[in-house]
């Protein structure tokens, strides 16, 4: 059985189809969109470049894909509008789309409460 660093080492993508490496092994210029955000940048629509595999216990695998560094762009300031628009947003997965009850947590996709789901709404 190949060594977790030769399993998922294909810096050519012969094998995974984009060039691949194994956790902490990537070369410099490349970061994950976690580590893009830590330092204040974001993709800005540039592709994947490559990625990183790891095992995570019996045959599952993670994945995490990194983008090219040079590409990244900074990320878009937190406006009043851009607050706005997100707190309009939340408000309406908490609003019961039945009964208009608003709950202080998110309802689930159907955005009926628990009570119209049942038939005992309002």
């Amino acid at each position: 059985m190949p060594r977790i660093s030769e399993r998922f080492l294909d810096p050519e993508g012969k094998h995974f189809g984009i060039p691949t490496y194994p956790w902490r092994m990537a070369p410099e210029g490349l970061a994950t969109r976690r580590q893009l955000a830590t330092a204040g940048l974001r993709p800005g629509g540039a592709p994947v470049v490559a990625q990183i595999m790891w095992p995570r216990g019996g045959e599952q695998v993670g994945v995490a894909y990194l983008y090219d560094l040079t590409a990244a762009v900074p990320k878009r300031p937190f406006t009043a509008g851009l607050g706005r628009s997100v707190a309009a947003m939340l408000a309406a997965r908490s609003t019961c789309g039945s009964c208009g009850t608003v709950y202080k947590y998110c309802l689930p996709k159907s955005q009926d409460c628990w009570r119209c789901q049942s038939g005992s709404g309002s």
